[in-house]
């Protein structure tokens, strides 16, 4: 596949560095030369210096014959430029980055593809939609709604009270024949490979464990694993970014109390203006005395997503020790979700991986309408609709002869979701669940075609 990338900041070069990893034909294109050499150095792809607005330039990168172009530009009116360009030049599907959520949403007769770009993508807008679904799970490390909520994946860390310790898949599902979820990934502890599990796979203590669950199953879940619901109404903010800004206003619409630190005066003032439901404050959300005057102890969860990850990281820490339920940060850096749990942060959220997770549906075969990876552990998460020439198509799952890296968590159909054991039959229209492995996805691939 032929994908040019347009702009080569972090999520330009991060989006680059996972494809070229999947042996993708890249090309680069961005006006600093330093950027380009650096991603030279690391990333086996072809780069072009200049600006990806020149039609003479996008003619060189073959924009004509390409079969995705991503414009991750920091301007978003150059990235619809870019992608209207590349469309008109003959490119398969075009993909803008954008900060203004607005365009996202727009109604009729408003028409970005008549404009050349296929689909929006706000790094801002992932982020806060991953930080409303962490809060409706406050008590689970991980959370990801496929279908509003249809199916959902849920990760946690097994204790050593949870019934299930020391049995495997199989024999629990014996004890529990009624329960509504079922265990797709997990990682041991002190370790950091993945294991598909399967009918003899024991669970341990410490367990890290992702299980796919229908509605009913969550109460299910939050039961066996020990683990209480608990009641987020009051939340602190720390960042007015477009990530903190967009965030607080949707919290405040769902009617939670949003208390949001901003430490530029002028930005704080403009929030206020603009979200007169959220109480704003103006100061350094890393003094610990303004946290305890505004009552950070009364918090029931604390989000600190400014542009610094080191600020987040500490400030929620802080947050933990004053006994708030629930810390969420932002961080760039991936290396730091080995130690999330280690710390004792609940959740680390990343633009650039939830940016990646939402154009990689678009490099896999077959028709998948919704791809996401789990922090710290080697998997993805895919949702295939199966047509009537699909390989599954008609087929029982224990007949599906499908890889042991790999296993089918749920399944909707006709909008209801299922968690499909091996005698349930896939039919046209399904929309199936995949956890695997990136060993097994070309095999997985073949078999939804």
């Amino acid at each position: 596949m032929r994908i040019i990338i347009a702009g080569g900041g972090e999520v330009g070069f991060h989006l680059a560095k996972l494809l070229s990893f999947e042996s993708q034909d890249i090309t680069l294109i961005d006006i600093s030369r330093e950027r380009l050499n650096y991603a030279e150095n690391q990333l086996d792809i072809r780069t072009l210096k200049g600006d990806a607005c020149s039609l003479s330039l996008l003619e060189e990168a073959n924009a004509s014959s390409c079969d995705l172009f991503i414009a991750v530009t920091a301007q978003e009116t150059t990235n619809i430029t870019i992608c209207g360009l590349a469309k008109q030049m003959g490119c398969a599907k075009t993909i803008a980055r954008i900060s203004n959520i607005e365009y996202i949403h727009a109604s009729s007769p408003i028409s970005f593809e008549k404009m050349g770009v296929d689909e929006l993508i706000s790094p801002e807008e992932l982020a806060s939609v991953e930080i409303q679904q962490l809060l409706d799970q406050s008590a689970f490390s991980d959370s990801y709604e496929f279908e509003a909520g249809e199916l959902t994946l849920i990760g946690t860390k097994l204790k050593d009270a949870v019934p299930f310790i020391g049995k495997t898949v199989k024999e629990v599902a014996s004890i529990f024949p009624d329960v509504h979820f079922m265990p797709i990934a997990l990682q041991r502890k002190g370790t950091q490979y993945t294991v598909i599990p399967r009918g003899d796979t024991c669970f341990e203590v410490e367990d890290l464990v992702y299980f796919i669950t229908l509605k009913e199953g969550v109460e299910e879940l939050y039961k066996l694993t020990g683990k209480s619901k608990e009641v987020i109404k009051n939340v602190m903010i720390l960042g007015g970014g477009n990530i903190g800004t967009q965030t607080a206003k949707t919290l405040c619409n769902k009617k939670f109390n949003v208390t949001l630190v901003e430490q530029n005066k002028s930005k704080a003032f403009d929030i206020a203006d603009q979200l007169p439901d959220v109480m704003v404050i103006h100061g350094d959300g890393r003094s610990v005395e303004l946290l305890e005057e505004e009552s950070i102890e009364s918090m029931d969860a604390f989000i600190s997503v400014t542009e610094n990850s080191e600020t987040n990281i500490m400030s929620c820490l802080m947050a933990k020790s004053k006994n708030v339920k629930k810390a969420i940060a932002l961080v760039e850096n991936m290396d730091y979700f080995q130690l999330s749990h280690s710390i004792g942060i609940d959740t680390l959220i990343n633009k650039k991986l939830l940016t990646a997770n939402t154009i990689f549906r678009y490099i896999r075969k077959g028709d998948v309408v919704d791809l996401t990876t789990l922090n710290n552990l080697n998997v993805e998460i895919l949702e295939y609709i199966v047509n009537e020439n699909s390989k599954v198509h008609g087929l029982k799952i224990r007949d599906i002869d499908f890889p042991r890296s790999a296993t089918i968590g749920g399944v909707i159909k006709e909008g209801k979701g299922i968690i499909a054991l091996g005698d349930y039959t896939i039919e046209a229209g399904d929309r199936v669940v995949v956890c695997t492995l990136p060993r097994a996805i070309p095999r997985i691939e073949s078999l939804f075609l």
